[in-house]
């Protein structure tokens, strides 16, 4: 019993939170890089220029006027340019990965690396960046899990095509997608498509300026048909790839046992499963196409996409877990918190973080179950972690108590979901396993790894990296395949 011998422990990030570089060695610019940094209570802002050329700043998270293009304003501090900065520290990073005694490690290949303006140009440098990372990464026997598309879409594709909304980007993310699988196809084995694909709506994470239901869902449709494509390609390419989707999951809990709290919950889950039900099951359910006809939302397909959809399924769900969120039918019972890119309901049953996320191990295992009962398909956590602000003792050492408590229920809940459920579970690789920025809030403060970063919200430090207390009860955790959580 307990997690299979070849479970896939190991920790994750994205190149627009870590990476840095945001200039360096031939990348163009992607829409992330114009979201400067905010607070846990002022949120993150954008500037950019009108089609008259006029500078306006907003909220990162709302969408922009038509023709409107991105801007790098040298008044604000852009966190992500720099991020904890492994471009530079890779070899540094990695060796503290093997000492953890990681099996896997998630990244994210910047398309704006490899292809400057996300076209059919190519830079050999950003390739190369990532064979030297994947080189070391294999030096330790670590196998690399590449997420395709982690949020950063080239600002080029937003500024001129108006992102996902234009179905032109299908043809440009499969030159990009045929590229890195045949480069690295000796090199990786695990991938996934499009990270949190059911948080993917607004200019900055895939550029399209009108943020509304037919925009949003149209946008949708290019995505599941590019990453339809793409799984079949790379299947072409290497027969051995392992290609996966990946989502948000937050399961909703009805508030009460009325009929019509659970009918909320139910439509709350819904629009997370329908974008795995069309990427594992291989077509649109039947209660999206009624909610479709009933808001209006037309979805023009070319003749085809529903064959290439159901070809093109993926070989596992990778999704990511903080946490559990409730449904009520009555919005004067609703008090909304914190939660993962978009607010959550306040459980009164749940303990939060100090930036209101809800603290529920035991959603985990419900998750777990629930996917596998619907999907049957194996299973990948790709994030779950604890944001706090680490306090740096005298002698130096960091005790995060809090972190480790947080994953040894977590764990926990994984491990009762493999033993007593009978979930297929690959790995776990949680989130921000050293440092890196916030993508919710843009600050440093807010800390998710086992490794201290050296690095600030007013741009000071010197990315020095030191372990925290976590650091040695996670290698504990891997030596002993999740058994010994003490």
């Amino acid at each position: 019993m307990g997690f299979k011998k070849d479970f896939l422990w190991g920790g994750a990030t994205a190149a627009n939170q870590y990476e840095g570089g945001y200039l360096s060695g031939g990348k163009g610019l992607s829409t992330l890089d114009a979201i400067a940094g905010g607070s846990h209570e002022k949120p993150r802002m954008i500037t950019y220029k009108t089609k008259e050329g006029k500078l306006e700043t907003g909220w990162s998270r709302g969408s922009l006027p038509e023709g409107a293009t991105g801007y790098i304003d040298p008044e604000l501090f852009y966190p992500s340019h720099e991020a904890t900065d492994f471009y530079h520290h890779y070899k540094e990073d990695i060796a503290l990965f093997a000492k953890m005694g990681f099996k896997c490690f998630r990244l994210s290949i910047s398309w704006a690396r490899i292809c400057p303006k996300g076209t059919d140009e190519l830079n050999e440098e950003g390739l190369q960046f990532y064979d030297n990372v994947f080189d070391e990464l294999l030096k330790y026997g670590i196998e690399p899990v590449v997420t395709m598309n982690h949020f950063d879409t080239p600002m080029y594709l937003a500024d001129n095509y108006d992102g996902w909304s234009d179905r032109k980007l299908i043809d440009y993310f499969l030159f990009f997608a045929e590229t890195i699988f045949t480069r690295y196809k000796d090199k990786v084995k695990y991938w996934m498509t499009f990270n949190e694909i059911n948080f993917l709506r607004n200019w900055t994470t895939i550029g399209v300026h009108t943020a509304d239901d037919q925009h949003k869902y149209q946008a949708a449709h290019h995505l599941f048909v590019a990453s339809a494509k793409t799984v079949q390609l790379g299947h072409k390419i290497n027969p051995d790839f392992q290609i996966g989707m990946m989502v948000a999951y937050i399961p909703s809990y009805p508030m009460s046992c009325r009929p019509e709290d659970v009918m909320e919950s139910v439509s709350f889950n819904r629009e997370q499963e329908f974008y795995m039900d069309v990427q594992v099951k291989g077509y649109y359910p039947a209660q999206k196409l009624k909610a479709f006809e009933r808001t209006g939302v037309v979805i023009k397909k070319e003749e085809g996409d529903d064959e290439i959809i159901a070809a093109g399924t993926v070989d596992y769900i990778g999704f990511s877990y903080y946490m559990s969120t409730v449904s009520s039918a009555n919005p004067e019972n609703v008090k909304l918190i914190g939660g993962n890119q978009q607010p959550a309901v306040k459980n009164p049953y749940l303990e939060e973080s100090a930036w209101g996320w809800a603290v529920d191990p035991l959603g985990l295992r419900i998750s777990l179950c629930k996917l596998y009962d619907r999907y049957n398909v194996p299973l990948f956590v790709v994030e779950n972690g604890f944001g706090a602000e680490d306090k740096i003792e005298a002698d130096g050492s960091i005790i995060d108590d809090y972190r480790i408590d947080y994953f040894k229920k977590h764990v926990a809940a994984m491990k009762d979901a493999v033993d007593l459920d009978g979930v297929d579970l690959m790995g776990y690789t949680p989130w921000g396993c050293i440092d890196l920025v916030s993508a919710g809030t843009g600050e440093m403060k807010k800390r998710y790894g086992f490794i201290y970063v050296e690095r600030y919200d007013d741009g000071t430090g010197d990315f020095s990296r030191r372990e925290k207390k976590s650091f040695n009860w996670y290698k504990q955790v891997i030596e002993s395949n999740g058994e010994n959580l003490d």
